[in-house]
């Protein structure tokens, strides 16, 4: 047993009995480094990941290439999702060497610190067009010893580029996110839907553009591409029919064989552009998969204490996907009479669609509507197989508590739960969201991880932006005033830790962390979106219900001081995009009246009823203290007549009172309108 077994991670737990000499990153490792001379070895992967698996069963536990790594190098062993600061660094590293990155992520380093040579997955023997590990081992080794300036070129290059400081400023034109949005389409894979080209991701960022596109400029094609796409994934095979829940990406242009592992953010994010096109559109598919997926959150993915885990594994009994797919005797055997059926619309057959067995899916059907009686019947046949696959080994289980992930997760259930009028759903959000402010917090400071009740490492900027987003829309679901004051209490710690007063946005990591070998900074999305992306859209909406200008300031300057990276490339910057769009665009319905009463409900129904991705929602009781700004436009308006009200706001400015639902719903389909 390495030194791995303290640790709280899962990912690292899982490498425990290696014969390799992990150290977990940290003084000792680092410190043994230097005093014995030696290269550092960094591999950093996930406990969900299939190739990580895969690399550790071939190497990591082969105890032949245990001694290569022991006798030549510190080894180290990283979890990416409680250490994103310590991946970002060292996966920019691999991007500027040439390489697409990934994980597992296998760098090589200095007693220091600084990278010099790296890569992905390696064999134990040469195959992929890959050299063997040992061999790579040995070369590095030499390298270092007798040819150490090769090595310190190498390291040179790498750390002057990564500790560069490249300004990302600009003025971007007002209508930039629609003019993306419009050069998006051309890269949509219009049969399949998603970006052409495999693997595919959901790209959720560049749904998210596309949406606010399609809302703005009432474009249908931009609203066909974030719906196809949407459609096609979720009757894929990387949508978990029996259970809920979408896997990471498909390795295929069909959406059908994914990797399997489950990871919470795709999920939470997902919900939010189901929940969007539910709202448009009213498509009964969208509405299913959220009830599904939120479903597979409350039952396999909440921890005892009521937060959210991060990841189902890709594989169990060590292989992959074997928990999720069907032989056809299998599914004869269970459903009897219905197996016909059921195999012909989930495309389970004798010779399976994935090495032997079928994976379920029903990209077949797409646009062929079932009869009510057939649907009632695949409903049946999937509770059957759902209840025999309990029977199953079931894939690893990663349980810690991630504050990004788990904001992410908060926001969307919050939201869906407000747009689908679910209490059950908007309390499941509001458990994790206490958790979070009771018991990842302390002393004022809010941390990263929680895992067998231990809080590790301070917060990443991106998690406290998530939680503000989690805040304003938990305000929105329960006009609760006390989540704005949360919310306040997030902007706070960002502004004293994280702020770059050099060059504005906010650092990845706290001034106060760790130091590394250097401080990220950026508003590009990766898998997940980057607070400097978020943030814009979330200070304009704390500035409309504070009115503080410190907000709509930082919002601008986010803007700024990143819309030259977004100009000159936008693909990567879907979160910054919508968040511009918002920031520039925001639409403040204020409600007032009876919160109770039947008329106010009834205009809140309508303000439900479109998507409008710029909204924020103010119910306004007349009885109540205020809450509004003393100087929010709507701040003096009153009931007319004393009937619930409503005004739409934009800017400074407010319509003129509406009482009637639909000259409400007209006005709104006006102002969510790009400005001309």
């Amino acid at each position: 047993m390495n030194r791995l077994a303290e640790e709280t991670s899962p990912y690292l737990i899982q490498h425990k009995d290696n014969p390799v000499d992990w150290y977990p990153w940290g003084a000792e490792a680092l410190s043994l480094a230097k005093s014995e001379n030696k290269p550092i070895l960094l591999s950093v992967g996930y406990a969900a990941c299939h190739w990580c698996h895969v690399m550790a069963h071939e190497s990591f536990e082969n105890p032949a290439i245990a001694d290569l790594m022991n006798s030549l190098y510190i080894n180290i062993k990283v979890d990416r999702e409680e250490r994103p600061d310590i991946d970002t660094i060292y996966m920019n590293a691999l991007h500027a060497l040439g390489q697409q990155g990934g994980w597992p992520l296998t760098m090589f380093l200095t007693p220091d610190g600084e990278p010099f040579w790296g890569g992905t997955y390696f064999p134990p023997t040469p195959k992929f067009g890959q050299s063997a590990f040992p061999d790579i081992l040995k070369e590095i080794s030499r390298l270092y010893t007798q040819e150490p300036e090769k090595i310190h070129a190498n390291q040179q290059a790498l750390t002057t580029h990564l500790r560069k400081r490249v300004t990302t400023e600009g003025t971007p034109a007002h209508d930039l996110t629609y003019q993306v949005a419009e050069r998006l389409e051309t890269i949509i894979d219009t049969e399949r839907g998603g970006v052409r080209g495999t693997p595919k991701f959901p790209q959720t960022g560049i749904l998210e553009t596309l949406w606010h596109g399609a809302i703005a400029t009432t474009s249908q094609s931009q609203l066909k591409a974030v719906t196809h796409t949407l459609t096609h994934i979720s009757q894929g095979g990387i949508y978990d029919h029996l259970g809920g829940g979408y896997a990471r990406y498909s390795v295929d242009a069909d959406w059908l064989v994914p990797h399997f592992e489950k990871m919470l953010y795709d999920n939470a994010l997902l919900i939010d552009r189901l929940t969007q096109a539910w709202t448009e559109t009213g498509t009964l598919l969208y509405k299913t998969r959220i009830e599904e997926t939120i479903g597979w959150i409350a039952r396999e993915m909440t921890v005892p204490e009521g937060a959210f885990a991060a990841s189902l594994d890709a594989d169990s009994e060590g292989e992959e996907g074997k928990f999720y797919v069907w032989s056809k005797a299998e599914v004869t055997r269970l459903l009897g009479a219905d197996a016909d059926l059921f195999a012909t619309h989930y495309d389970v057959t004798p010779q399976g669609n994935f090495e032997g067995h079928s994976i379920l899916n029903r990209t077949a059907g797409i646009g062929t509507p079932l009869s009510a009686e057939t649907e009632e019947t695949l409903a049946v046949c999937r509770h059957k197989l759902l209840a025999a696959r309990k029977a199953r080994v079931r894939p690893g289980w990663d349980d810690k508590a991630l504050l990004d992930w788990n904001g992410l997760t908060i926001a969307a259930i919050a939201r869906a739960a407000l747009a689908l009028s679910r209490p059950d759903w908007q309390a499941l959000a509001e458990t994790a969201y206490r958790f979070v402010t009771d018991h990842m917090r302390k002393n004022a400071r809010t941390y990263h991880t929680f895992r067998a009740g231990k809080l590790q490492h301070r917060a990443m900027s991106d998690g406290l932006a998530n939680m503000i987003d989690a805040s304003l829309a938990l305000f929105e679901a329960t006009q609760d005033w006390s989540h704005v004051d949360q919310a306040q209490s997030y902007a706070t710690e960002l502004d004293a830790h994280y702020w770059d007063e050099e060059m504005g946005g906010y650092y990845f990591t706290a001034d106060d962390a760790e130091a590394l070998l250097t401080r990220t900074r950026k508003a590009s999305d990766d898998a997940t979106p980057a607070a400097n992306g978020s943030l814009p859209a979330l200070f304009v909406k704390l500035y409309a219900l504070t009115g503080d200008p410190h907000y709509r300031d930082r919002a601008d300057r986010l803007i700024t001081c990143f819309a030259g990276a977004v100009m000159e490339n936008p693909f990567p910057y879907g979160r910054w995009l919508a968040s511009f769009d918002t920031a520039q665009n925001l639409t403040q319905i204020v409600l007032i009246g009876d919160p109770a009463s039947p008329d106010l409900q009834t205009l809140k129904k309508v303000c439900l009823s479109l998507s409008l991705p710029t909204r924020l929602m103010i119910l306004h009781n007349p009885k109540d203290q205020p809450t509004l700004p003393a100087d929010h436009p709507a701040g003096s308006k009153n009931m007319i007549e004393g009937k619930a009200t409503a005004y739409i706001c934009t800017g400074p400015v407010c319509s003129a009172p509406v009482t009637d639902p639909d000259l409400l719903l007209a006005g709104l389909k006006a102002a969510r309108l790009a400005p001309s």
